[in-house]
């Protein structure tokens, strides 16, 4: 236990101490507008060399900086959080590996090195999210890693196809042969790839299932790793999807991405996947928002949201580890009377994640929301924009009121308390960022003042919307039992909008009924059939019986064969003479 201690403590302090340097340098980078290519050659062999690229710029050193800021703050929670976990040490382990992974993702500018980032994150995640080893966590960890091995499949295409350029450094070819034939394949594969680690229409069903793994996993995967890889990696190559097929392409999945997770959120019990929902919700806005051109306000809210949602997924822990491991949001209720400090930082961040005024998530998403209205954007792209931000602010004050009013729901002798005071210090540490971290971010990032014109209903179009939702959630929760009565004379579309729109049967039941039949008998009429026939058992076959012959060829003497041989020849010669 005293190593698993020091472990922790070890990690947390190294890691903060580097997401302080890093967030420090990142600034400094971008007030002088610096950028640094730093080249290792790793082998040289006649005059070929493999040379390893890395880049530092502000865009990763800010995105690490706090990549290992939340990771810091989840190593320091998880100490008290996996106490219970005898090998707590290899959780650790596959943690750092798994922040290491996406440090290798955010600082190369060659496709071969993204590559090693990208499987290494698709790797241990399988290997976090079957953690608890039972068979729902295996399931979702064969969902999670087949559909990120679609998107690596793509990468490795895009990798075959920078051939073409001599050299898979892709940053160098962005801008001027981004009107090439190749580089629109490329974009494309790059594409495919992004919507699948960060769960785009129609891969979007392995995200939820990914919250079979231990919170404060869920708290780094959802916030700023796995999930972020693909829009990180799409606003790097941000010019090759602008004003072109592939951006309105991306557009109308995030689009739809971000309606469909709002909607599900809202018929959700389980309070992990209703925050694993959330962060869906958040990718296709932020997936959305770049596929228009806006790839600074993108990375923009991808660092507030990180913030808020690491903050969120810790409470919501908190309040797991406190309710015996029930995560259903019925059983709660009067959550703000047992456990004071961990519900204000649930509130804050539910509240920055509906675009509170003043919070973290209010200077990201209400600058995107006047961006979409000012933008010359179509009917249909605008109505999801601002619909789903409504759904947003639904779902939240739905949980809110489901989980902090009213008496508690469970047993009479519950052991809720506020007294994890080392998760507690993790969450306060984080809530402090939630509030003050998207100003902070927004000085820095935008420090030349910019004035966004619009009319009045359009400039209090985005509060409109989030007041209603919020309204419509505070209601229908109120009447929550008639609400569900009534639902059952609508069960289909119930059912359909409750399940993300089917997704999930089709990447399971879909992938297993046809396909999975069909390679079964692919594999007993030609890998066991006629290949056997034909190839390795045939030969050996052919090899046991000639063997045979020659073993017992060489375990009799020649001569005695040859002197009975002559002597039958004689016997016969005599017999036929007579």
């Amino acid at each position: 236990m005293l190593w698993s201690l020091s472990i922790c403590l070890i990690s947390f302090i190294v890691l903060f101490m580097m997401s302080l340097f890093l967030v420090v340098m990142g600034f400094y980078f971008i007030m002088n507008d610096l950028v640094y290519f730093i080249e290792w050659e790793v082998l040289t062999l006649n005059s070929s060399s493999i040379v390893m690229t890395f880049l530092f710029d502000w865009m990763s050193l800010i995105f690490m900086g706090f990549v290992l800021f939340i990771s810091s703050l989840v190593i320091f929670y998880s100490d008290e959080y996996m106490s219970g976990d005898l090998m707590i040490d290899r959780f650790i382990m596959l943690v750092l590996m798994f922040v290491l992974s996406m440090m290798f993702l955010i600082i190369s500018p060659n496709l071969i090195s993204i590559l090693l980032g990208w499987d290494g994150l698709g790797l241990v995640s399988y290997c976090l999210v079957i953690y608890y080893q039972n068979v729902k966590s295996y399931n979702a960890g064969m969902l999670t890693a087949l559909s990120n091995r679609i998107g690596d499949v793509a990468l490795l295409m895009a990798i075959a196809w920078m051939l073409n350029f001599g050299s898979w450094n892709y940053i160098y070819y962005l801008d001027f042969m981004m009107k090439s034939f190749e580089m629109k394949i490329i974009g494309g594969l790059v594409l495919l790839a992004a919507m699948t680690k960060s769960a785009q229409i129609p891969f979007s069903s392995w995200l939820p299932a990914a919250m079979a793994a231990p919170t404060p996993v869920s708290a780094l995967v959802h916030s700023s790793t796995l999930v972020t890889a693909g829009v990180y990696l799409l606003i790097r190559f941000n010019t090759i999807i602008f004003d072109n097929e592939l951006g309105h392409f991306l557009l109308l999945m995030g689009g739809l991405t971000m309606f469909m997770a709002g909607l599900g959120a809202n018929f959700e019990f389980d309070l992990k996947k209703i925050i694993a929902l959330s962060t869906l919700s958040q990718l296709g806005l932020m997936m959305s928002i770049l596929a228009m051109g806006f790839s600074k306000l993108a990375f923009f809210h991808l660092l507030t949201h990180a913030l808020f949602k690491a903050l969120l997924f810790m409470c919501a822990g908190a309040i797991i580890h406190n309710m015996k491991n029930s995560q259903d949001i019925r059983f709660m209720g009067g959550l703000s009377s047992q456990m004071p400090l961990t519900s204000v930082c649930f509130n804050v961040s539910n509240f920055a994640l509906c675009g509170m005024p003043f919070l973290a998530g209010f200077y990201s998403k209400d600058l995107i929301l006047e961006v979409v209205a000012l933008s010359s954007l179509n009917m249909v792209s605008f109505f999801l924009y601002f619909f789903s931000t409504g759904l947003t602010v639904c779902y939240s004050l739905r949980l809110a009121y489901y989980s902090m009013t009213s008496e508690f729901n469970c047993s009479s002798l519950h052991p809720l308390n506020d007294e994890g005071w080392v998760m507690l210090r993790g969450m306060l540490t984080l809530m402090v960022m939630a509030v003050l971290g998207g100003s902070m971010l927004s000085w820095v990032l935008f420090p030349t003042p910019e004035m966004i014109c619009l009319p009045m209903i359009m400039k209090t179009l985005a509060l409109s919307v989030s007041i209603i939702g919020g309204w419509m959630g505070y209601e229908l929760s109120k009447f929550s039992l008639a609400y569900r009565l009534q639902s059952l004379n609508f069960y289909l579309l119930v059912s359909f909008m409750g399940s993300m729109w089917f997704m999930p049967f089709i990447s399971t039941y879909g992938v297993n009924k046809v396909p999975m039949l069909m390679g079964d008998k692919v594999f007993k009429v030609f890998d066991q059939g006629w290949s056997e026939e034909f190839g390795g058992q045939n030969i050996y076959n052919f090899s046991v019986d000639y063997s045979g012959l020659i073993q017992w060829w060489q375990n009799n003497d020649l001569k005695i064969y040859l002197i009975s041989f002559i002597f039958w020849v004689v016997i016969l010669i005599v017999f036929m003479l007579y």
